[in-house]
């Protein structure tokens, strides 16, 4: 058995297909959708809305890739069509790869960071007495506790 998301993907796809048209459906080799069933996970039921599309809803991306991976190879109905998505695919691919590179790139990932915090902590000038100016306070201190006494 396959980890719980995977099963969880299969349930979802084995859900879709069951709600297709079976000339579709029967396109996909029997021992693939027998798969399906089998390696699904029987104790979720997928809620699939017939009229919102795949991608609006909340499904596991893994069920989204195994779909697309059936489209391609079983219901693509030329060589061209094929072709066109597995670039459109590919094309989507490199941008999600260039947009978590510049999400995550090291040099960026601490930029925001470090200009809140400039923002937020403005310097704070802190001066501190020379030695003669604490002599000099200690001494009138001295003093005034002494007239005091008086």
């Amino acid at each position: 058995m396959n980890d719980k998301n995977t099963a969880i993907a299969y349930t979802e796809v084995d859900a879709i297909l069951n709600m297709m048209d079976s000339k579709y459906v029967e396109k996909i080799p029997r021992k693939l959708r027998d798969m399906f069933k089998e390696e699904r996970l029987n104790d979720y039921e997928p809620k699939i809305d017939l009229i919102e599309s795949l991608d609006n809803q909340n499904l596991q991306r893994e069920t989204l890739v195994i779909l697309s991976i059936i489209y391609v190879n079983y219901w693509c109905e030329s060589e061209e069509e094929r072709k066109n998505l597995i670039q459109k695919f590919a094309e989507n691919e490199k941008k999600q790869e260039i947009e978590a590179r510049e999400k995550y790139n090291p040099d960026n990932l601490f930029k925001n960071k470090v200009k809140e915090d400039n923002i937020n902590n403005k310097m704070i000038e802190y001066k501190q007495d020379s030695f003669f100016k604490k002599l000099l306070n200690k001494i009138k201190s001295f003093f005034k506790k002494t007239k005091g006494d008086n």
